[in-house]
């Protein structure tokens, strides 16, 4: 079953020779369970298409689908709620908040829903992603790799339809890497989480199941 659509996706930036059309008429399915690794170079657009299958961007032109809904025709507040419930984000810089530890960080945005904190959950992905001795650390106290496995968590967290994670081996030397790549197939394999990962390496996205490339805007 599809979860997310994009028909004629189209994003342009300014006007007359300041114009740069980021996302040139493209299309993509993602069907439930997929592992997507989304390749392209530097400016390709990637990115782009990202933001906008989070909600975050809207397009220019075309629509975006989330289990059959148009995204961009939701209200503001339907389409956060969709953001913060359905939507797993992973940027490659990490985004955790310095002053609150592990634990906090992977549980925040349940505490920013007002929702009861699951423990067992919470235990569930501090085993999963090997920091059960590390969840009172705080973010300055761990290294880049510990880092993204605690925005991995948060992100999982929330149980989401679908985790969208931007370049999150970017920033990471090759063991770092390597471990999160793994992390993530391992949350597809044994969750069956649907996953689009970003990324300009091409030994990376080999370790996905489909590879989408994108260049100027275009899927190829």
């Amino acid at each position: 079953m599809g979860i997310l659509k994009v028909e004629n996706l189209t994003k342009v930036y300014g006007k007359g020779e300041a114009k740069v059309v980021a996302l040139n008429n493209v299309n993509l399915e993602v069907v439930k369970g997929e592992f997507i690794a989304v390749i392209g170079p530097s400016g390709s657009g990637k990115s782009t298409l990202l933001h906008t299958m989070a909600g975050l961007e809207p397009p220019t032109e075309g629509k975006v689908f989330f289990y059959e809904k148009n995204m961009y025709e939701m209200s503001k507040k339907k389409l956060a709620i969709l953001r913060r419930e359905e939507i797993g984000i992973v940027y490659q810089f990490y985004n955790l908040l310095p002053t609150l530890n592990v634990e906090e960080n992977i549980t925040l945005p349940v505490e920013l829903d007002r929702k009861k904190i699951n423990k067992k959950k919470l235990e569930s992905i501090l085993k999963f992603l090997n920091l059960e001795e590390r969840r009172k650390h705080l973010p300055n106290e761990l290294s880049g790799g510990q880092q993204q496995k605690v925005a991995i968590g948060r992100a999982l967290m929330i149980e989401p339809k679908i985790i969208l994670a931007d370049e999150p081996t970017g920033n990471l030397d090759s063991k770092s890497s390597n471990e999160i790549i793994q992390l993530f197939k391992k949350a597809n394999k044994e969750y069956g989480q649907t996953i689009i990962m970003i990324t300009h390496n091409l030994e990376i996205a080999k370790m996905a199941d489909r590879i989408v490339k994108i260049e100027d805007g275009k899927i190829i």
